[in-house]
């Protein structure tokens, strides 16, 4: 990492566990890209976050850094993102999970642009899906690096970048 010099390890939930995902998911509905489906978040949605916080825990005890990229909205309205067991962390772990938020209408319009196949159930069920958005309140806000990716200027990368690097 440029910014603090030390190595570290990038954990993108989709690259990670994507086309064993879409394999499962299609073997079951027909559809590989139903991700967002009932049956994915009740039988596939946990155990792929499960392996993922398993395989930072495992890149963290040899005391290499970690970055997870994911959705993890469920982990952080249950407090599980900060419960050192369950995440298989020690005492000696710096834990900053950034909340990046936008204006629901922006998600929206930013998920259409990507023109991900993945997206296609989310979009076409939205109404479902956005009623399963979780927004922090503030005790919870309090716990979180919140970020504005409205329009964020590179000061706004910056400055979030600052407060991840923050030694502890």
């Amino acid at each position: 990492m440029h910014a603090s010099g030390e190595p570290f390890c990038l954990l993108y939930k989709d690259t990670l566990y994507g086309a064993y995902s879409m394999a499962a998911i299609g073997a079951l509905t027909g559809d590989p890209h139903d991700r967002d489906s009932p049956l994915f978040i009740q039988h596939l949605r946990d155990p792929e976050y499960c392996s993922l916080v398993d395989t930072a825990a495992e890149n963290l005890a040899p005391g290499t850094s970690v970055i997870v990229v994911a959705p993890l909205s469920r982990e952080v309205c249950e407090g599980r993102l900060f419960d050192r067991t369950w995440l298989g962390i020690g005492d000696d772990v710096a834990i900053r999970v950034v909340w990046t938020r936008v204006r629901e209408d922006m998600a929206r319009q930013r998920i259409v642009a990507r023109g991900d196949p993945n997206d296609a159930y989310k979009l076409v069920h939205w109404e479902d899906y956005r009623q399963r958005l979780f927004v922090p309140d503030e005790s919870v806000a309090k716990t979180l690096v919140m970020f504005d990716a409205t329009v964020p200027s590179p000061s706004d990368y910056d400055a979030l970048l600052a407060r991840l690097i923050v030694a502890t």
